[in-house]
């Protein structure tokens, strides 16, 4: 498998001196779905802000390299970092924050059109965002108007719209009532990109991720299977990872559908 994704030795430090990563080594191979779990303040968000040149290793004191989809990260080549930012396309954890146009299918658009997309292409990209979250029949209402869950779906959308290769979504399920969080699901699954995905909801990692990375302490602490991941206790209480009581990850493994 191709990777989609390469990061060695990622190193970075804040400008207070405050030490964040600390040798990251990662790779995603294409069309892989990866969970990264850990606690809070492990790093996570430092991470995933490293693959599109918002936070950059030669920054401050850091070092290492993150190379996507055959592109290095390297701040200094613009032409570089605006083809890397359309092949990574992050969703963030409040859909608000990627949504202010006034209707949804111009917030889809924006950033096509952005590249210079229009008229008849750019209604294609549009169109084909909205079929994929189940969002057609809400293109011409006010963002701010739909419910929380439609709000995340349009966001993942706009990112979708991009055509990224790698798709980071943050804390996809937060928020989200039983039924707006199986209906993501059903849209994240089947999803021909490859997907990095951010979460405290272990069970919808083991749902939708078949391999998932712990990091902690700016550390890679594990990375494996799943359900191999989830079902080792002293593992999770190592790294203050709880699953919700009674949840038993062998039993719900064996029950998800074979990919």
């Amino acid at each position: 498998m191709t990777a989609s994704l390469t990061i060695n030795g990622l190193h970075f430090a804040y400008p207070d001196g405050r030490e964040v990563l600390h040798g990251v080594d990662l790779t995603v191979g294409g069309g892989e779905r990866v969970a990264l779990l850990g606690p809070n303040g492990a790093g996570k968000t430092t991470l995933v802000l490293h693959l599109n040149g918002i936070l950059h290793a030669g920054s401050g004191s850091g070092a290492g390299t993150v190379d996507v989809a055959g592109l290095t990260v390297n701040p200094a080549d613009r032409a570089g970092i605006a083809e890397i930012r359309r092949r990574v396309g992050i969703v963030f954890q409040d859909p608000d924050d990627q949504l202010f146009m006034p209707t949804v299918a111009e917030d889809v658009g924006f950033g096509p059109a952005n590249l210079g997309l229009k008229g008849e292409e750019l209604r294609q990209r549009v169109d084909e965002a909205l079929a994929a979250v189940g969002m057609t029949e809400h293109r011409d209402q006010v963002p701010h108007h739909l419910s929380f869950g439609q709000r995340r779906r349009v966001a993942v959308a706009t990112v979708l719209a991009m055509r990224p290769e790698i798709l980071v979504l943050d804390e996809p399920s937060s928020n989200l009532d039983p039924a707006s969080r199986r209906e993501l699901a059903d849209i994240l699954r089947d999803l021909p990109v490859t997907v990095l995905m951010v979460t405290h909801d272990l069970p919808y990692a083991l749902e939708l991720c078949p391999r998932s990375v712990i990091l902690d302490g700016g550390r890679i602490a594990a990375d494996g299977k799943t359900a191999d991941l989830l079902g080792d206790a002293d593992l999770m209480r190592g790294h203050r990872l709880e699953l919700p009581f009674g949840f038993d990850p062998a039993f719900a493994a064996a029950q998800l559908p074979s990919t």
